[in-house]
């Protein structure tokens, strides 16, 4: 992969436009970490990269390695190297979670992997993960609980090795241990040809994967971009600094402006706090 380049990307959901052009480039090896309060489109945002239909692009264009990827469907963005993993895992009865990732590991082969292979991979990819390999003969995510979800989506991720990986809140849900496991799984795949883009509420993830560049959304439009210092800004301090320094109010999901409580009220530095209790 060389690079993901957004330019002046604007989408619609259901006939309301929520992102309002942003610009956004991702380089080769970088993780970048996406902020913002809750509402103001970073979901809308992976979910438009990775292609879901329900997310409407009006205007603007998503370069990957220089190829327009608009107009490709979503398992054509898959075959070219994209991930997504999901903030809220649907399940899917009557398929079984072994079938579906063997699946999804033939469909970017030629050869198709043997089973002997498979298990053999997935054996080992469910270990460094600290899941019991039953999970994969159940119906995918059907009963699982909210962290196993989440460690299924980070197993599906491991297997596929894709060179753009687009992460939308894997955290949540997930025990100081599971934190702990996941974060190893991402720093294990942060390689020099493969990038991250990561969606988060809790310090403790930047500060475990290390991010190389953030970017801050408001109001459906990427505001700031800087390097590890805006993330520990913004843990420390909240978003109130972007309307006295960048003149930016902070609109709700209704359209009104937060107030400036609201504003200083940064859900990184709340949930931070929480844990510390």
């Amino acid at each position: 992969m060389e690079s993901l380049l957004i330019e002046n990307l604007h989408v619609s959901v259901e006939g309301k436009e929520i992102l309002k052009g942003v610009n956004l480039e991702i380089k080769p090896g970088q993780t970048l970490a996406l902020l913002g309060p809750n509402g103001h489109g970073k979901s809308t945002l992976l979910n438009a990269i990775m292609g879901h239909p329900k997310y409407e692009i009006t205007e603007g264009r998503i370069l990957l390695d220089g190829e327009d990827i608009v107009t490709l469907s979503p398992d054509e963005r898959s075959r070219k190297g994209i991930f997504l993993a999901m903030q809220n895992p649907c399940e899917v009865p009557g398929v079984i979670n072994a079938d579906f990732l063997r699946a999804a590991i033939n469909a970017r082969r030629e050869k198709p992997v043997s089973l002997y292979q498979f298990y053999k991979l997935l054996d080992n990819a469910t270990k460094e993960l600290h899941m019991p390999l039953d999970l994969a003969n159940r119906s995918l995510n059907e009963g699982f609980s909210g962290g196993e979800k989440k460690r299924n989506e980070i197993l599906q991720m491991l297997l596929l090795e894709p060179q753009l990986c687009l992460l939308d809140e894997i955290d949540s849900g997930l025990d100081v241990d599971a934190i702990q496991i996941v974060s190893d799984i991402v720093k294990k795949m942060q390689e020099p040809n493969r990038s991250f883009l990561v969606i988060s509420h809790y310090a403790r993830l930047f500060d475990l994967i290390h991010p190389t560049v953030s970017a801050v959304m408001i109001n459906g439009r990427i505001t700031i971009t800087g390097g590890p210092e805006l993330i520990k800004r913004i843990d420390t301090t909240g978003y109130e600094f972007i309307k006295t320094e960048y003149g930016i109010e902070i609109e709700k999901e209704d359209g009104k402006p937060m107030n400036t409580v609201s504003i200083g009220a940064c859900a990184t530095r709340e949930a931070s706090k929480n844990d510390k209790k």
